[in-house]
């Protein structure tokens, strides 16, 4: 059934997922229920990928609509053990709630002061308004309990009593109804994993940008058109900046380029109006092979929780990938013996996702050595890329922030890590892998700044939405083995 090539590989992707999921259920059992909950989500979440590439990597060819089924299904199924998960988790807080109310009312009958632990440095915040910000506190939000100086501001060290976003709420407006816009409260977790309340005064929010950066946006913008009418020569065969007269030839491929990036760009401004939260102009990638790598684009206001960022950095993404998506598709439909442009059969084999649709829809065209195909197609999949790239889970990147969103900035971190060396290593057979390494290294390694509420994790739909976006993104990036494209009639 398997050649002696795929039995290893096989071996070790079972060996892999096994090990994942083990470690996860040894974990997990320690919370009790709420534990083995959380790990059936992880298992349900996994189940689609495993199926999908095992398959794949056995031979066994599933189609779009399968595909599709599968996804919706594990969706589904997750976003069943999230409610069971949160009304276990609503139990165990009543619990917990009961038996501190029951040791209070067994204790001395006078009531509990906060003590205020202050450290031998001078706290930075004033004095008045320190007696203010600790009187927003009290016994039904944030128990404080501890104050230390921080950056501006200071950190709040205590017993968290509420719901974290109601809690979060209630003490955002207490404290603006006495000091105004003067502070910014934050409700994070510390190194202990503990919730801590900061505030911070807000001269400390982000920046609007400066005239001298506004105007090497525009640069970049320029560079990234030319390098788009570039990357579309070297399709057609010649070089567009040798020949620049020649442009009327690229302008097709080049502005179809720059659409997928542009409706990238729109996606996040849509959704930051829509959160009513400012954005910088963004500040487009210029790259030779593939028109650009994308923008970096800079939250210019403080994130009011974790699904703000991800809707913001999921919106980009979604919109460039539907574009590249829907052209790939137009372009695959419209191909045929009479297209002009011709690529080799084996240019197919560089996506899973892509050589899996025209399969689907060239059919045994692809065995051809040369096929037909219409312009639409690489722009399309040029999209696809460069959307991908975008959602690698690292850093400031689409991907990284979703992720952060997600998950929290703890596993963002390690997955930072991984995503770099997983490109040091694709960068010994793929320059591409290693241009872009370098980007995020430089540019887009650090962490998204936290959010006024960084506790509050995204509902179980946007979850899916974003594990759905990073399999996407897999399924673009990885290409076929030649084994698997052969018995797929690829190439």
């Amino acid at each position: 059934m398997f050649t002696a090539s795929e039995t290893p590989l096989i071996t070790i992707i079972v060996i892999i997922a096994f090990g994942i999921l083990g470690w996860g259920f040894y974990r997990a059992r320690p919370f009790g229920k709420l534990g083995i909950l959380a790990w059936l989500q992880s298992l349900v979440l996994m189940a689609p990928w495993l199926l999908f590439f095992g398959l794949f990597a056995a031979g066994i060819y599933i189609n779009i609509i399968g595909i599709i089924l599968l996804l919706v299904v594990s969706a589904g199924v997750y976003i069943y053990l999230g409610r069971q998960l949160r009304a276990a988790g609503q139990d165990a807080i009543l619990r917990q709630k009961a038996a501190e109310r029951l040791a209070e009312n067994q204790s001395d009958t006078n009531p509990p002061q906060v003590v205020t632990a202050l450290v031998p440095e001078v706290l930075p915040i004033p004095d008045d308004d320190l007696s203010v910000i600790k009187s927003i506190f009290g016994i039904d939000t944030f128990f404080a309990t501890e104050t230390i100086p921080y950056q501006d501001g200071a950190i709040f060290k205590g017993n968290l009593r509420g719901e974290p976003e109601s809690t979060h709420n209630r003490l955002t407006e207490s404290l603006h109804s006495r000091l105004g816009d003067k502070y910014r409260l934050f409700l994070v977790e510390n190194a202990e994993g503990r919730p801590v309340v900061i505030v911070l005064p807000s001269r400390n929010e982000p920046r609007p940008m400066t005239i001298a950066q506004k105007v090497f946006a525009g640069i970049l913008l320029v560079a990234t058109l030319a390098t788009c009418l570039e990357a579309a020569g070297l399709l057609l065969g010649f070089d567009f900046f040798s020949y620049p007269a020649r442009y009327l030839e690229t302008l097709p491929i080049g502005v179809g380029i720059f659409t997928v990036l542009a409706a990238h760009e729109i996606g996040h401004w849509l959704a930051a109006r829509h959160h009513q939260v400012r954005l910088s102009l963004p500040f487009f990638l210029p790259a030779v092979q593939i028109g650009s790598f994308g923008a970096i684009t800079r939250f210019e206001s403080l994130l009011l929780n974790r699904r703000v960022l991800f809707d913001i950095s999921l919106a980009g993404p979604a919109a460039g990938g539907i574009v590249s998506l829907v052209m790939l598709i137009v372009g695959l439909l419209l191909s045929g013996k009479s297209s002009l442009f011709q690529i080799p059969g084996e240019f197919f084999q560089g996506s899973i996702l892509v050589g899996t649709l025209a399969r689907v829809v060239l059919g045994s065209a692809l065995q051809s050595p040369a096929v037909a195909i219409h312009p639409l197609v690489v722009i399309g999949w040029l999209g696809l890329v460069i959307t991908a790239l975008n959602l690698m889970p690292a850093g400031q990147l689409d991907g990284g922030r979703i992720v952060q969103a997600i998950y929290g900035r703890k596993i963002a971190n390690r997955t930072t890590i991984a995503t770099l060396i997983v490109l040091a290593l694709v960068s010994l057979g793929n320059p591409l892998a290693m241009y872009w390494a370098i980007v995020i290294i430089f540019l887009q390694r650090d962490l998204e700044r936290p959010s006024l509420n960084e506790i509050t994790e995204p509902d179980d739909a946007r979850a899916a939405l974003g594990l759905l976006a990073l399999f996407l993104m897999i399924a673009t990036l990885i290409p076929l083995t030649p084994a698997l494209a052969g018995k797929l009639g690829i190439g």
